[in-house]
């Protein structure tokens, strides 16, 4: 059960609200969409394609499940659509129930079982965005590769993804890649100890 967390990230460190204006406002987030200028079809869409055609299952906390499940069964057609909506999903919740799972093969996981249920899934699981569970899976040493999409921007402040638990977790750098824009794909694996 390898994870794979694959996150568009500022240089601070921000993930909140890469994808609009009106995305995530809390705490008075106000730069939604500030990954548009930097997107790269070829170096950046390409590591969400890669990254996507190697996993066999999605897991997302809440919050992005309902944003995805909103945006993508609409755009089928699509390729990279149509895999989206066929893969199987696990979303994260402790407000969600299965009646309100309207995206195609979407698996609820409760909130308060979620560390012992993703420990027992045997596929390769992707996440994409989801900044709560993500810290979660790092807190609790579930994570095997970060991708991060590293943009050119500082935003100042805004959600992240790194536990604040003091804790030290080394990595290793397994490739990188920079688009025209500047945009950074760093792929970082668990580093074995010494």
């Amino acid at each position: 059960m390898p994870i794979v967390i694959t996150e568009f990230i500022s240089i601070d460190g921000v993930v909140q609200a890469p994808g609009g204006p009106d995305e995530d406002r809390d705490g008075g987030f106000a730069h939604g969409g500030w990954t548009q200028p930097f997107f790269d079809a070829e170096v950046v869409g390409g590591a969400f394609a890669d990254a996507l055609g190697k996993a066999e299952a999605l897991l997302f906390g809440r919050r992005t499940w309902q944003t995805m499940a909103a945006a993508w069964p609409e755009r089928a057609g699509d390729p990279f659509a149509d895999q989206m909506n066929a893969i199987a999903k696990y979303v994260v919740s402790s407000t969600l129930r299965d009646d309100d799972l309207s995206w195609d093969n979407t698996t609820l996981i409760p909130g308060d079982e979620a560390v012992p249920r993703i420990r027992g899934l045997d596929e390769s699981l992707l996440v994409m965005g989801s900044p709560t569970l993500v810290r979660m899976l790092l807190h609790e040493d579930l994570v095997d590769e970060l991708r991060l999409i590293v943009m050119p921007v500082l935003l100042g402040g805004g959600k992240t993804i790194f536990p604040d638990d003091g804790a030290l977790r080394t990595l290793e750098l397994a490739s990188a890649v920079t688009s025209s824009s500047g945009v950074q794909v760093c792929s970082y694996r668990r580093a074995l100890p010494p």
